[in-house]
C-alpha cells in the first residue's frame, strides 16, 4: 500500500504544480500582451491586434489545459491494465502449482534409462532399486525442512525463522539399469552433516525407492559458488557433482516414505510457489480507482 501512497502524494504535486504554471501563464499573457496594440492600415481603417493576440493566448492555454488532462489519464489507465495482467498472472500461477502437486502425487513410474528423456519429466515420480555409496555424499546446504504449510504463510517474505541444516546427496547404484543415480535422501540438522554422528540411519543393502526427478539448477544471483574441495554445494549442478562421484548427471528427491529412523528425513521437494499476485492486484486496482476519482475530480466536475 506504500505504492499507492505514494502515486496519490505524486499525482497531487502534479496537479498543483500545473495549476500553479498556468496562473502564471495567465498572468504574464495579461499583463503583456495589451501593451503590444499593433496598428495595421487596411481600407483606410486601422485594425488593432491586442484582442486578438489575448483570445490567441486563451486557445493556447486551452490547448495546454487538453494536453495535460489526457496526459494525466494515462495513470489510470496503466494501473488498470498492471491490474489486469496480474489478475492473469495468478490463474497461470495456481495452474503452474495444482500441475506440480498432481506430478509429485501420482503413481511412480520406472526411471527411464536415457538421461534425455528424464528433461520433460521434473517432478515426476519414478521409483529405482539398487544399493546406496555411503563413502561419497554430498552436501547441499544451508537448507531448511520442506513444510508446505509454512512455505505458504511464509511466502515472500525477504527471511524466515528456523533450524537449518543440510540435504544429503548419495550416489545410488541402480542394479536394474546398470547406472548409478544421485539421490537427496532429505534432510538433516546441522549437528547430525558428519555421516558418524547417524549410524543407524545409513541404510545398508538393496532397496527400491521412490522420488521425484529433478533437473540441474543455473546459480542465482547471491547464491555462493559450489565448494567441490570442501563438499559444500548450494545448488544442484549435477554435471559436477557427477563427475566427482561418478555418476550420471540424474538427481531424484527421494520421498517421505524412503525416510529411516536416525537417517535424513524425505520428501523435500519444494512445489510450493511464491503466489504474491492477489497483493499486487488489489494494489494496481487501488491505484487505477484513486487515481481516476481525482481525474475526475480535477477535470470533469469542476466543469459542471
Amino acid at each position: 500500500m506504500s505504492s499507492l501512497k505514494l502515486v496519490l502524494a505524486y499525482s497531487t504535486r502534479v496537479l498543483k504544480t500545473l495549476k500553479q504554471k498556468s496562473h502564471v501563464i495567465y498572468i504574464k499573457r495579461t499583463l503583456v500582451l495589451p501593451r503590444l496594440t499593433l496598428f495595421k492600415h487596411a481600407e483606410g481603417k486601422f485594425v488593432t491586434f491586442g484582442r486578438q493576440s489575448s483570445s490567441t493566448a486563451a486557445e493556447a492555454g486551452k490547448a495546454e489545459d487538453s494536453f495535460f488532462k489526457w496526459f494525466l489519464l494515462l495513470i489510470p489507465v496503466t494501473t488498470f491494465g498492471l491490474g489486469t495482467w496480474q489478475v492473469k498472472r495468478r490463474k497461470w500461477k495456481m495452474q503452474l502449482i495444482n500441475d506440480l502437486k498432481t506430478l509429485t502425487a501420482a503413481e511412480p513410474i520406472p526411471l527411464p534409462r536415457d538421461p534425455n528423456e528424464l528433461k520433460s519429466l521434473e517432478y515426476r515420480r519414478v521409483k529405482v532399486r539398487g544399493q546406496y555409496d555411503h563413502s561419497q555424499e554430498l552436501y547441499i546446504l544451508p537448507r531448511s525442512p520442506v513444510d508446505p504449510e509454512k512455505e505458504a504463510r511464509e511466502a515472500g517474505r525477504l527471511a524466515s525463522s528456523g533450524e537449518t541444516g543440510a540435504n544429503v546427496i548419495t550416489p545410488f547404484h541402480c542394479t536394474d539399469l546398470g547406472i548409478t543415480i544421485l539421490v537427496n535422501r532429505g534432510y538433516v540438522p546441522r549437528k547430525k552433516i558428519r555421516p558418524e554422528t547417524r549410524v543407524k540411519g545409513q541404510v545398508e543393502g538393496e532397496v527400491e525407492i521412490v522420488g521425484v526427478v529433478r533437473l540441474t539448477e543455473i546459480r542465482k544471483p547471491f547464491v555462493p559458488n559450489n565448494d567441490v574441495e570442501k563438499n559444500r554445494w548450494h545448488f544442484r549442478d549435477l554435471e559436477a557433482m557427477g563427475s566427482v562421484t561418478g555418476a550420471e548427471p540424474v538427481f531424484i528427491d527421494a520421498d517421505f516414505g524412503s525416510t529411516t529412523p536416525g537417517g535424513p528425513i524425505g520428501g523435500q521437494t519444494r512445489v510450493t510457489l511464491r503466489n504474491e499476485h492477489m497483493q499486487y492486484v488489489v494494489t494496481w486496482y487501488g491505484l487505477c480507482a484513486a487515481t481516476s476519482y481525482m481525474w475526475y475530480a480535477k477535470f470533469i466536475k469542476m466543469i459542471k
